[in-house]
C-alpha cells in the first residue's frame, strides 16, 4: 500500500520544518523538542472526572510520578477496571505530559481508570531502571487498587514504542508474580535487540523514526552491548535469562506498515502465538511510527484508537 495521504503531508511538514534530528541533540534538548511537538496533531484532551499526579514508590527507595485519570466518579460498589500505561520515546524522551491526550482518550473510550507512568529516563537512568519502574508501578496499583476504587482483577498493561516494550516485559513479570493483567495492549512495540529485520533496513530513513535516532535512543539506554541480549530489552530475541513465554495474558498488537519496527512487532506476535497465547495483530496500512498521536489530522489514527479501546473493553468484560 502507498503511504496514507495525510501521513505523507505530515512527513512533508516535518521535512519543511527543518527540525534538528534527535540524534544530533543532547538528551535534554531532545526532550524539550519532543515535549514541544508531541501534542501538535493530537486529538483534543477529553474531559475527566479527575486527573491526579501521585508519587509511586519504587524498589530503590525513590519515587516516580504517575498520573491517574478517572473518567467518572469512582463508585466503591462498582470499582473501575484500569490500564497501566507506559509512554513511548526510546527510553530517553517522553513523559506523562506528552501522552496526556492519548491516555485521556483511553480512559473515556474504554471506560476505565488509566495510570500513566513517568518511569525514569536514560541516560541518567540506564537499563533496567525503566523496567523496574514499570513493574513496580503496576504492582503498586494492584496492591492499592481497593483504596482507589479500582478492580485489581481487571488491570491491563499497555504502551507505545518503548512503552510497548515495557508493557510486554511487565506482562511476563506480573504473570510470574501472580498478578497478571487481563490484556497487554502493545502499540508498535520495540521487541528486537539489534534492529536487523528487513523493515529496519527498508525504512531506515524518511518515515519519521530513523535508524540513527533509534541507535541514539538505545545507546543512551543500555549500559553496554550485552544488554541488547537481555530479554527485558529484547523480548523477541533476547537470550539472557529469557523466561518461558507460555501462559501470558492475551495481547492486542498494533503495527504500522511504514514503521521500522513493523517486522519485529509481527515476529513478536508470532512468538506469543507459538507459545500458546491469544494474540490479535492489527496492521495499519499506510501508517508510520507514532501515528497514534496524529489523531487530530489522520482519520485512520482515530479508527485505531477506537479499535484499541474496544480491545480494552472486551478484556475488562472478560475479567468480570
Amino acid at each position: 500500500m502507498p503511504l496514507n495521504a495525510k501521513i505523507a503531508l505530515v512527513l512533508d511538514m516535518v521535512a519543511r520544518a527543518g527540525r534538528t534530528p534527535y540524534h544530533e541533540l543532547t538528551p535534554q534538548a531532545a526532550r524539550a523538542s519532543y515535549e514541544k511537538s508531541a501534542s501538535v496533531l493530537e486529538v483534543a484532551a477529553a474531559p475527566m472526572h479527575s486527573v491526579e499526579d501521585i508519587d509511586v514508590p519504587v524498589r530503590d527507595g525513590a519515587s516516580i510520578r504517575a498520573r491517574l485519570y478517572l473518567p467518572i466518579e469512582p463508585q466503591w460498589s462498582e470499582p473501575l477496571p484500569a490500564l497501566v500505561y507506559f509512554h513511548g520515546g526510546g527510553f530517553t524522551v517522553g513523559s506523562v505530559d506528552t501522552h496526556d491526550a492519548l491516555c485521556r482518550m483511553f480512559a473515556r473510550d474504554a471506560r476505565c481508570a488509566v495510570l500513566s507512568v513517568d518511569y525514569r529516563l536514560a541516560p541518567e537512568h540506564k537499563f533496567p531502571t525503566a523496567v523496574h519502574d514499570a513493574f513496580d508501578a503496576y504492582a503498586w496499583l494492584h496492591a492499592h487498587a481497593a483504596e482507589l476504587a479500582i478492580d485489581p482483577a481487571r488491570l491491563t498493561v499497555g504502551g507505545d514504542s518503548a512503552g510497548g516494550t515495557l508493557a510486554t516485559v511487565c506482562a511476563v513479570l506480573a504473570r510470574d508474580a501472580g498478578i497478571a493483567p487481563v490484556l497487554q495492549l502493545l502499540i508498535y512495540p520495540g521487541t528486537g535487540g539489534h534492529q536487523q529485520t528487513a523493515s529496519h533496513q527498508r525504512l531506515a530513513d524518511g518515515y519519521l523514526l530513523t535508524a540513527p535516532t533509534i541507535q541514539w535512543f538505545f545507546n543512551h539506554y543500555v549500559r553496554d552491548v550485552s544488554d541488547r541480549d537481555d530479554w527485558r530489552f529484547a523480548p523477541l530475541d533476547g537470550t539472557r535469562d529469557a523466561p518461558d513465554f507460555h501462559g501470558l495474558p492475551p495481547a492486542w498488537i498494533a503495527v504500522a506498515e511504514f514503521d521500522p519496527l513493523v517486522d519485529e512487532g509481527v515476529a513478536y506476535a508470532e512468538k506469543l502465538r507459538a507459545a500458546g497465547n491469544a494474540v490479535t495483530l492489527v496492521r495499519y496500512d499506510g501508517m508510520i511510527h507514532e501515528f497514534f498521536k496524529l489523531g487530530a489530522f489522520v482519520e485512520d489514527a482515530r479508527q485505531a484508537h477506537a479499535q484499541a479501546a474496544q480491545a480494552l473493553r472486551e478484556a475488562f468484560d472478560s475479567g468480570e
